[in-house]
């Protein structure tokens, strides 16, 4: 094959979290490791990681936030089914536990999502080149469709599917986060349907389930790009996107999204990604496995406007994980 087989985005979550975060992204970005970022517009460094966004020209999203820290809608003002009597996000697994039990008033989800979406635009002065969920809100049941149709619109195309294959089978994972990632991947395949109804493209193949933090390794994101491509004839050009969130660690008080940085983000999981994300054994793996590292605006994304993915390939990447 004449050209590179995989196309590959390497997106930095959580940008605006905090300037030491922000400050080992940019470094990753300038090194050429990290091609695309997604940003807090919650986050306590929000303004100052716009600039460094504007200053260094890179590819810049928004990273949707319904579970952590202070809303920047209407929510804020007043009560609302988002939050806390303490008036801040309902937490991670909080948050999908009052999706669940049908607690989570919709519309007032869609105001939160085009306040952030505003926000975005006044802190860069354009649209994001993508929408992606914090700890991956924006595939739940119900909440997908009103991203849906907010990023619709607000002209946005490209979002983020976070279906990893065979992240079931991945032994490394403690119990909870392996039962996390297989409860992701089940409600992004649900999320589909809505996401194709409106319009909205995402790459081909999605990692980063399985490499978070201290699990990150040159083998593993390999072998989970392996993985992706299972099936898929060889002279198949395939788009991914590789989740990572590199950036040197918090120092409490300062970072978060209104509460103070949590305990991941003070770990030294971050730092260890950023090392392994800019280390020459992983560019030189993802080169062995003829990967080029992108920007979102280079890929030929899957649009439903032209109609459905290959099948073949599409019934390939959707094979469920094994538990």
């Amino acid at each position: 094959m004449a050209g590179p087989r995989v196309r590959l985005v390497v997106t930095a979550d959580d940008f605006g979290y905090c300037p030491r975060r922000d400050e080992g992204i940019v470094e990753a970005f300038l090194a050429g490791a990290v091609t695309s970022v997604s940003l807090l517009v919650n986050g306590a460094a929000a303004e100052s990681a716009a600039e460094l966004a504007r200053r260094h020209r890179i590819p810049t999203g928004l990273h949707a936030n319904l579970s952590e820290g202070r809303p920047v809608g209407p929510a804020r003002h007043g009560s609302s089914s988002l939050l806390s009597p303490k008036g801040f996000f309902l937490g991670k697994m909080g948050f999908r536990e009052a999706v669940a039990a049908g607690d989570v008033v919709l519309p007032q989800v869609r105001e939160e999502l085009e306040a952030q979406l505003s926000r975005f635009r006044e802190l860069l002065g354009r649209d994001p080149t993508h929408v992606d969920g914090h700890q991956h809100v924006h595939v739940l049941p119900g909440v997908c469709q009103v991203f849906a149709e907010a990023l619709q619109a607000f002209g946005v195309r490209f979002t983020r599917l976070p279906l990893e294959r065979g992240v079931g089978s991945c032994t490394w994972l403690e119990g909870p986060a392996r039962a996390f990632a297989c409860a992701v991947e089940q409600d992004a395949r649900a999320a589909i349907g809505p996401f194709a109804r409106h319009g909205l493209r995402w790459t081909d193949a999605f990692m980063g389930l399985s490499t978070c933090g201290r699990h990150m390794s040159a083998h593993r994101v390999s072998g989970a790009l392996a993985r992706a491509l299972e099936g898929i004839p060889p002279r198949r050009a395939v788009t991914a996107e590789l989740m990572a969130h590199p950036g040197y660690p918090s120092v409490p008080p300062a970072g978060g999204c209104g509460e103070g940085p949590d305990a991941f983000s003070c770990s030294w999981e971050r730092l260890h990604e950023l090392r392994v994300l800019t280390a020459p054994a992983l560019r030189a793996r993802l080169a062995q496995d003829s990967v080029q590292l992108c920007a979102l605006d280079d890929l030929d994304s899957k649009k439903s406007t032209e109609g459905k993915p290959n099948e073949a390939t599409l019934e390939t990447l959707l094979e469920p994980s094994s538990p």
